[in-house]
């Protein structure tokens, strides 16, 4: 309902970091596959309370697979660009957002206290 109620690029953002934690795993998921691809550095910058380091939306596709992006894409009726883009641009945010203490613990992985708030 919240999704349907919100529109336009806060409800794809929304869904879209949903599915992307969904289908892996929840946050040590999402984390363990861009640690696995040698992304390290930038997962853990993410994490820390210092900055985060970016990540390209090629370097996206490279770690969640072209068929992921593609499937999220025609679900959310985006091209998988766009949606490649999006989560290169939000996921170190929300990441961030879902470790505030600057690690992975019991409290961390409130996804969408996460992205709604940097939606706002």
């Amino acid at each position: 309902a919240v999704l349907g109620n919100m529109g336009g690029d806060k409800g794809a953002m929304l869904q879209i970091a949903m599915d992307l934690f969904k289908q892996n795993g929840g946050l040590e998921g999402v984390l363990a596959k861009f640690n696995d691809a040698g992304f390290t550095e930038q997962a853990a910058s993410w994490v820390s309370q210092g900055d985060n380091l970016p990540i390209s939306a090629e370097q996206i596709i490279q770690v969640l697979g072209r068929d992921n992006i593609a499937s999220m894409a025609e679900k959310l009726t985006m091209s998988p660009t766009d949606v490649s883009a999006k989560i290169a641009e939000y996921l170190p945010q929300a990441i961030n957002k879902m470790t505030p203490n600057g690690k992975v613990d019991s409290n961390s992985g409130n996804l969408l206290a996460a992205v709604m708030g940097m939606l706002k």
